[in-house]
């Protein structure tokens, strides 16, 4: 089952863009590696989102949804071996990459069983250190079985084409 949409309206919702769900045939997509660039029509904003199998992971799916303005950087990752227990409780998690930490101790709000909510406020920085970025790491506090190590090849390119599509939406 395909969640990109879904996710990627919940990213709309959070920086209020109307409607968490909508049609897939109003999307302008493209791709770039196996990340697709969305811009909905119902969405202020545009998406970037990469889901794979890790099949080193009993095949569990993993994915990332993107998004920003000019006031949020919005990041959601699904792991379907995660089992959260209560929707919008707020974790505390050490975010890094492959080679920097990006943030310590970041808030992460629970959507469902299988997914986390990161909004922080706009900062070049944060968004210079994914583009560098192979791996994407959330360390959560007190609980090392939910932390997750997820595969962000290309990122760069995928936030160039991000940046233009925000700079050409309509």
């Amino acid at each position: 089952m395909k969640r990109f949409p879904l996710f990627a309206g919940l990213l709309a919702g959070a920086l209020g863009a109307g409607p968490a769900l909508a049609q897939q045939s109003n999307a302008q997509q493209s791709k770039v590696g196996d990340w697709t660039i969305e811009k909905r029509t119902q969405d202020t904003h545009c998406n970037a989102s990469r889901g794979y199998k890790d099949k080193e992971d009993e095949n569990r799916d993993y994915i990332i949804v993107i998004t920003y303005s000019e006031k949020a950087i919005v990041i959601v990752i699904i792991y379907d071996g995660w089992e959260w227990d209560k929707v919008g409780e707020i974790l505390r998690a050490d975010v890094g990459t492959d080679d920097a930490h990006i943030m310590k101790k970041a808030k992460w709000e629970v959507m469902d069983k299988t997914t986390v909510r990161g909004i922080f406020e706009y900062d070049q920085s944060i968004m210079d250190r994914l583009s560098k970025a192979k791996r994407l790491t959330l360390d959560f506090e007190n609980d090392d079985d939910d932390s997750i190590e997820m595969q962000i090849p290309r990122a760069g390119e995928a936030l160039a084409a991000l940046k233009f599509c925000e700079e050409n939406r309509k």
